[in-house]
């Protein structure tokens, strides 16, 4: 593989120079320092003062939990926030065009569209694993990012190791790996092998296993010169104070992460068990995530009865290879108990 990141940025990128925010230029802080610098309000709310724009207490504990350096380590607003930045960063605007594997998570397609970025697609197998030859061929020459959902959203799987490995390996552009449900999963975090892959990118969140999804917290991980970029043109407190606080909470109490990640798991295992015995669900697809996807006899008409009884679950029958399908999040033990209950007397 031949990579060359200068080749990647934009031009008008590569030329820019980062905002430079008050708590940039002075870093240094101790509780007795008056502060005149930032025209902020004097009058102590505990949010008066702009954020860390670096967040660099909330990094050093992730790269405590996951092993990654600081300076690999990017925080957002949401993954949203973060996958929006790698298209601004890297693809040009009615040049360049990044590749899918449908079907997948819909804000990749919407924010392609955003920054009028084409999109190639090449659907996945039967099975929901990469076809690595197909995506490699369609691949060209303005081809900047291949986006890789694994575990995958809807279909909850992780893609093979070895097919993931072709696509790093045989891709001279990015590949970004989304890991938001990896917690979930048996398979190893490609965050492990980072240093191997200088074109890796790994995006994961707060959202999922650390029961955090109204603080929007995304991450990514990549190697110090995607990072470098990335912070080029990032806004300067795009992680607000109250994220990080409650951020840093969450991360030191790991312990209760890892509680809820193995109940979550073994909730996921009996609901799978309980949808053997449902007469109109014809398969459970294997699942790496904290949901289910299952196949059914006509998935409108049970996602209604089911919102007819008060739960709400996700009709993917509209997504590529997802027809007749329903894809339901482990709840808790008591939610988990009502939903079978409800699926086996409709």
């Amino acid at each position: 593989m031949s990579f060359d990141l200068n080749k990647i940025v934009r031009k008008n990128i590569a030329k820019l120079k980062a905002y430079s925010s008050a708590r940039d230029e002075f870093e240094e802080a101790t509780a007795d320092m008056i502060f005149l610098d930032a025209n902020e309000n004097p009058f102590q709310s505990g949010v008066n003062r702009y954020p860390d724009p670096k967040q660099q207490s909330v990094k050093e504990l992730l790269s405590e939990l996951k092993g990654a350096p600081t300076k690999q380590i990017l925080l957002g607003n949401g993954s949203d926030e973060v996958l929006d930045l790698i298209f601004r960063a890297f693809c040009e605007p009615k040049v360049d065009n990044v590749v899918f594997l449908p079907p997948t998570y819909g804000m990749y397609g919407v924010l392609a569209a955003l920054n009028n970025i084409e999109i190639k697609e090449v659907l996945l197998s039967k099975n929901f694993d990469i076809r690595v030859k197909e995506t490699l061929e369609i691949v060209t020459p303005e081809s900047k990012i291949i986006f890789l959902c694994s575990p995958n959203n809807p279909s909850g799987n992780a893609f093979s190791v070895e097919k993931t490995k072709e696509i790093v390996e045989g891709f001279e552009g990015l590949v970004v790996i989304d890991e938001a449900y990896i917690d979930f999963s048996g398979e190893e975090s490609w965050l492990n092998k980072l240093a191997m892959y200088p074109n890796l990118i790994i995006i994961q969140t707060l959202s999922k296993a650390f029961g955090m999804a109204g603080i929007r917290l995304g991450i990514c991980y990549a190697s110090e010169g995607i990072i470098e970029v990335l912070n080029r043109i990032k806004p300067p407190y795009n992680v607000n104070e109250l994220t990080q606080q409650r951020a840093k909470e969450r991360l030191l109490k790991f312990d209760d992460v890892q509680h809820e990640i193995r109940t979550i798991l073994k909730e996921r295992t009996k609901l799978e068990k309980s949808l053997e015995n449902v007469p109109f669900v014809s398969k459970i697809y294997p699942s790496d995530a904290n949901f289910v996807l299952v196949k059914v006899d006509d998935a409108n008409i049970r996602y209604n009865q089911l919102l007819e009884k008060g739960i709400v679950i996700r009709n993917r029958t509209t997504q590529v290879l997802c027809e007749n399908t329903l894809r339901l999040t482990i709840g808790t033990e008591e939610e988990n108990a009502k939903l079978i209950e409800v699926l086996q007397s409709i």
